[in-house]
């Protein structure tokens, strides 16, 4: 067996959570990424960055078998179905909310799993190997009176099960028969040994269901039944939306960029990060993701919880573009060469030495966030008041200094356009905020710095040469991010410029599957090798058609792209054009904002009248539910 071989695809597994912590979940019963207690603590189960030595705990048919994956509508409860010669089998995976009901009063994460044999009989085979601290750590096993125990100086894990798998070299596995009808389950918990019985474990199923379909039942998308759009795109949203609930920590309300740490942008390639973290730049735009959905709470709390590690810094210069989900600002990048990496793409990195980079933009995102979200009827308190006009002020003394840019690039710092894009944005917004609520602002000074900032962008940032924005100053490079001026309403939708810059992005980033690359190839980002699509930037290139009155060119992107969704609705960070494989980390809240908001953006498409006809919907809609049925990979491979 070749090394590849070994590994399940990135968009073969499914991810459950309990909004402290999650894990993935293959297709074949194995979870291979578990971290523990926190989303970004080190892993139990690691597998998926190296299949021999990271950790697993697998429960599957012992024959030969197919499998498929589904969710408990609109819950995060996810279903694992094989089918063998002899029987059919169901694997359901969960982790209780740890804050519904009296039962799990700790905030240590228990992860249970049910076993039903739904037809026929067959034998399944449990295999329990868990390697504490990303396999560094030495993990003992040992046999208790309910289970197994694995254990090192600092953690103990239990597992609880039925029958006691043997225990060698710190392996346990086990072989065990079941007839139709019956159900096994096993429990494991983290430093918490107290037993949960069937009953129990039937309590917490009923109430974690209960728990997530509450929760989208609170979704505005939800509550309007009526409409065609509304019920086409719901089932996308709320998947969606479910994705986004997982990725933050209920304790503070931050908002982790993606699950999990070093998942290739190319395999074999070493564009392998650790996204476990709360950046601003993803927290703002999920901010306001979540406050469309209806979901003021969950966004007021991030919102509150950056403000608050924010103006900790009086000066804003000292203001990170990303922290830990506790507010840590040192987040230390190391390798662990022990591990070998997703399908031997190293090195696999812990941390992320890109916190300390400058980046402009984020104070454009952070100032535009509180100027959208007022709409939904957020005020802004004198305190919020001071604080953005701090960051305006610094603004205009820095807005003409190269920075990092958004793709945080490990080259040399450049004029990026979109940082300088954001920092007009900081002022803009400030501006108008400052109009509507009647604050004060050195309303003549900040009016001189917006229209130098703009002045500066169309005369630099345009090349007429190639009649398109660039990437950088003076530049002949193309940048997706170039996309988001009209976004970002510099310049309206039917400028020339922008019409231009959408067709050379149309030309020079975009495949003919719909995908869309960052930036041209040639652009010096201090790192070797290639990368795959970037799936948000094609979300970007859908908006700007459908508001560029383009609705078919948005509609038949969109159509392409939703193919690349895994069986079960997830969206990872980037994507092979050529083989149509997910890559990069995984789930990715990214993908899953832009898929959120060009959905909503149709919507909108819809009801200013653009041509887009009830027959489109339908055919997005059921576009969207066939990638529940068969991978992207397998379509292309009918292509050929």
């Amino acid at each position: 067996m070749t090394t590849k071989s070994k590994y399940l695809k990135i968009n073969d597994y499914g991810i459950i959570g309990d909004l402290v912590t999650v894990a993935l979940i293959g297709k074949n019963g194995s979870i291979d990424w578990y971290c523990m207690p926190h989303i970004n603590s080190p892993s139990a189960f690691a597998g998926l960055l190296d299949k021999d030595k990271g950790g697993h705990f697998s429960i599957r048919p012992s024959k030969k078998y197919s499998s498929k994956q589904q969710y408990i509508q609109h819950t995060n409860i996810l279903e694992t179905r094989f089918k063998t010669m002899s029987g059919n089998l169901c694997l359901t995976d969960f982790m209780p909310v740890k804050h519904v009901g009296r039962l799990y009063e700790n905030q240590f994460p228990t992860l249970i799993r049910k076993v039903t044999c739904t037809k026929g009989n067959m034998e399944i085979d449990v295999d329990f190997m868990p390697r504490f601290d990303y396999a560094r750590a030495k993990t003992v096993l040992k046999e208790t009176e309910k289970g197994i125990l694995a254990e090192n100086h600092h953690e103990k894990l239990y597992l609880y099960c039925a029958k006691k798998p043997d225990i060698k070299d710190n392996r346990a596995h086990s072989k065990i028969q079941m007839k139709q009808g019956q159900t096994i389950w096993f429990v494991l918990q983290y430093n918490d040994d107290r037993y949960l019985d069937e009953e129990r474990c039937h309590n917490a199923f009923r109430t974690t269901e209960a728990f997530w379909k509450g929760w989208v039942n609170d979704c505005d998308v939800c509550q309007i039944e009526t409409g065609l759009f509304r019920s086409h795109w719901k089932n996308i949203i709320i998947r969606s939306g479910l994705v986004l609930k997982l990725l933050i920590q209920d304790m503070t309300g931050a908002i982790c960029a993606a699950a999990t740490t070093s998942l290739p942008e190319t395999i074999g390639g070493e564009r392998n990060w650790d996204y476990r973290f709360n950046w601003i730049r993803d927290a703002s735009f999920t901010v306001r993701a979540l406050y469309k959905l209806g979901y003021v709470n969950e966004a007021r709390k991030n919102l509150e919880w950056f403000m608050h590690i924010c103006t900790e810094n009086v000066n804003p210069e000292k203001i990170q573009i990303m922290y830990g989900l506790n507010g840590e600002e040192e987040l230390k990048e190391e390798t662990l060469d022990h591990l070998s990496g997703y399908m031997d793409s190293s090195p696999v990195r812990i941390g992320n030495g890109a916190a300390k980079q400058k980046q402009w933009d984020i104070y454009g995102e952070l100032v535009n966030v509180f100027y959208e979200t007022r709409r939904f009827g957020i005020d802004i308190s004198d305190k919020e008041w001071k604080f953005l006009c701090r960051i305006v002020d610094h603004v205009s003394k820095i807005w003409n200094q190269k920075d990092a840019g958004i793709w945080e690039v490990r080259g040399k710092y450049q004029h990026f356009v979109h940082s300088k894009l954001m920092c007009w944005v900081a002022v803009d917004r400030a501006l108008k905020m400052s109009k509507k609520l009647g604050k004060k602002c050195p309303r003549k000074k900040w009016e001189k710095v917006r229209d130098e900032i703009k002045s500066s962008i169309l005369t630099k940032g345009y090349n007429k040469k190639i009649g398109s924005f660039t990437q950088a100053y003076n530049s002949d490079i193309i940048d997706a991010t170039s996309l988001m001026i009209p976004l970002m309403k510099l310049l309206p939708f039917d400028d020339y410029r922008i019409q231009n810059t959408i067709n050379t992005v149309l030309k020079k980033l975009c495949t003919k599957d719909g995908l869309v690359y960052r930036y041209e190839h040639q652009t010096d980002d201090g790192l070797r090798g290639k990368e795959g699509a970037f799936l948000l930037c094609s979300f970007w290139l859908i908006d700007v058609l459908a508001y560029s009155g383009r609705v078919d060119e948005a509609k038949s992107i969109l159509l392409r792209v939703l193919d690349f969704a895994s069986p079960t609705g997830l969206l990872a960070e980037e994507v092979d054009p050529k083989t149509g494989e997910s890559l990069g980390n995984y789930p990715q809240a990214y993908s899953h904002i832009g898929l959120i908001n060009s959905a909503l953006y149709i919507e909108k498409a819809k009801q200013h009248k653009i041509d887009i006809s009830d027959m489109d919907l339908r055919i997005i809609a059921k576009k969207f539910h066939n990638i529940f049925k068969e991978s992207a990979a397998a379509r292309k491979a009918k292509k050929y």
